[in-house]
């Protein structure tokens, strides 16, 4: 018996198809009950920093990503992420892989599926705050999902417009009008204000693994249709959401729907009197479906 085990030290080009496929197919299993999806853990460092840990599991496999956040001196920081996938038919290890890019290319998805199902059908205006990796990605699935004609881009850092889009002064001039708003920062407090936005328009958030961290007011929840990736996880780490609800002008029970109804049609589509907001904080079953593209057998 071999014991030898794959490591993905560098994700493959992946067809944006097939991931959209892979994390229909991975919700839609939520649903039906036959994944199983746990709360993500912190694990906090001595002398500063944690450890998230992302796990999942299906009938026919068991995933565990572990992401350091790990603080520097200078004031940057370390993120790192590996994922390993078990068999639970045999319990051995089936693959190994660097998650960073992986990390992208879920979130990316996830985000696109949202706006597929909550964004309006015709939406050709999109706002993206942002400029790293993951805000290429998301600008790349959202591509696939709708046919938007005008692309506006806000980063503190850009001095050039990417091809194909325009570079605005501000994130909020970039928001004003827009049918979709990706915000794809690392911010830990609001970006942009999402209560003068037009009802219907669709705000994104993923935020980052900065305690509490949010893209948006708190405060503004109660004025828009909020959704978010998995109902029992997001209400409790999101930081917008924990925050509302610590000051009560929010609670949990007012999540409209996650993905998994939206995908089964057992949660309200928004009701298009008021923006629309959908958060997403990663998830294991996430990282599981895709690496399910690069071993098909697990």
């Amino acid at each position: 018996m071999s014991t030898s085990i794959p490591i993905v030290e560098q994700l493959p080009s992946l067809p944006t198809e097939d991931v959209l496929a892979a994390l229909r197919s991975a919700f839609t299993e939520l649903a039906a009950g036959t994944a199983i999806q746990p709360p993500q853990t912190v694990t906090l460092l001595p002398g500063g920093g944690d450890v998230i840990a992302y796990q999942a599991a299906t009938s026919e496999a068991y995933a565990a990503k572990l992401s350091p956040y790990l603080p520097q001196p200078d004031g940057s920081a370390i993120v790192a992420a590996w994922t390993v996938v078990l068999s639970t038919r045999t319990g051995r290890p089936v693959v190994l892989c660097d998650s960073k890019a992986l990390t992208v290319e879920r979130t990316a998805a996830t985000t696109a599926l949202a706006v597929d199902l909550l964004a309006k059908s015709d939406a050709s205006t999109l706002a993206l705050i942002g400029a790293g990796a993951q805000a290429h990605a998301h600008l790349r699935y959202a591509r696939a999902v709708r046919s938007f004609a005008d692309v506006r881009i806000y980063s503190r850092s850009l001095r050039e417009a990417p091809d194909g889009t325009t570079l605005t002064a501000s994130a909020d001039e970039a928001a004003a009008g827009a049918d979709v708003v990706l915000l794809c920062t690392s911010a830990g407090e609001a970006v942009i204000d999402v209560t003068a936005l037009d009802a219907g328009t669709l705000v994104t958030s993923i935020s980052t693994n900065v305690p509490r961290a949010h893209e948006i007011a708190p405060a503004a929840l109660p004025d828009l249709d909020v959704y978010g990736d998995y109902r029992p996880t997001v209400t409790a780490s999101a930081g917008e959401m924990v925050i509302a609800a610590e000051q009560g002008i929010w609670s949990p029970k007012q999540l409209r729907g996650d993905l998994p109804e939206l995908l089964t049609g057992a949660c309200e589509r928004p009701s298009g009197d008021r923006p629309v907001f959908f958060r997403s904080i990663g998830l294991g079953i996430e990282d599981l479906a895709v690496t399910r593209l690069l071993v098909p057998s697990s």
